[in-house]
């Protein structure tokens, strides 16, 4: 069932690595502070944005207790877990339990070869009743994609999975999702160009990359479409769209850090093999957030 914890927006933040490959702890509690002052409703790490992929167990762990630390209750932490087994799964979400998250954002089965239908509801039904949190479905993958026929057959066999966090940059699966499940889950837009219509068509929130560079302009059109302001609405939408085109880059993990760096928020390095944003890069992505009215022309 939906978990109103988990409406509006939903940061991810960053994960920050020192020159030696090291999580930078100090810059990611000054992170966290700044988005949680920006009014976001929920936190998410080591997710995509935080390259939980490249996280080991231990470090994964060692992130989710500086969030929540620094958190201190005022809203509600996620974490992100990327595998491609039921048992390294189990094993991150069982450490991140511990360590005191609120629910978990995890990927389904993604690697080369497909499991089937049954087989991605059996994945989600031992995790959900073995960890005992509640559980984002964090439907990414292209190649992957949980087709809706099975988010409904998991929405009647595992009540952990309270959300769906529809990636993966099709807005008509989003559409479709929104039509068929949106009183059972609780549906979070992952398409960080198109929050504007996802909020109108009913979605309940956003949980994306794109509030960690523009927390406080994404709670601000979060707001205007709630208030039916839909002038200030598409107005913020073609700010936040600005931001986007510029980062949007397969080298994502360090162009979000660049933007990150160019408001005044050190972000550290991304993890190797990336290397840091270029020149050309952090001129582009400041003349956007100029453009946006996010720093100072």
């Amino acid at each position: 069932m939906q978990d109103p914890k988990f409406h509006g927006i939903i940061s991810t933040v960053v994960t920050p690595f020192d020159d030696n490959d090291a999580v930078d702890h100090g810059l990611l509690k000054q992170d966290v502070n700044y988005l949680v002052e920006s009014g976001i409703t929920a936190i998410c790490a080591t997710g995509s944005t935080g390259e939980g992929h490249t996280l080991s167990l231990e470090e994964s762990v060692a992130v989710a207790r500086t969030v929540i630390e620094t958190v201190a209750g005022r809203i509600p932490v996620i974490s992100g877990i990327i595998q491609n087994s039921l048992a390294e799964a189990k094993r991150y979400g069982l450490a991140l339990k511990d360590a005191g998250v609120d629910a978990l954002q995890i990927t389904p089965v993604h690697y080369v070869f497909s499991p089937s239908a049954e087989e991605t509801v059996d994945y989600y039904r031992e995790l959900g009743s073995e960890i005992g949190l509640p559980i984002v479905l964090y439907n990414v993958v292209p190649w992957a994609l949980v087709p809706i026929d099975t988010i409904e057959m998991i929405g009647r066999a595992v009540p952990e999975v309270v959300a769906i966090k529809q990636s993966g940059g099709d807005i008509h699966l989003l559409a479709d999702l929104l039509h068929r499940t949106r009183d059972r889950f609780t549906v979070l837009a992952a398409l960080d160009d198109l929050h504007y219509p996802a909020f109108l068509m009913g979605a309940h929130g956003a949980l994306a990359a794109i509030p960690t560079v523009t927390p406080k302009l994404s709670v601000q059109l979060w707001n205007a479409v709630q208030q039916g302001d839909l002038d200030t609405a598409r107005e913020l939408h073609e700010r936040i769209l600005t931001v986007w085109r510029a980062i949007d880059r397969p080298n994502l993990p360090a162009t979000l850090k660049a933007a990150l760096e160019l408001q005044g928020r050190p972000a550290g390095n991304p993890r190797r093999p990336f290397k840091p944003a270029t020149e050309d890069d952090r001129n582009r992505i400041a003349t956007a957030l100029r453009d946006a009215g996010v720093i100072d022309g």
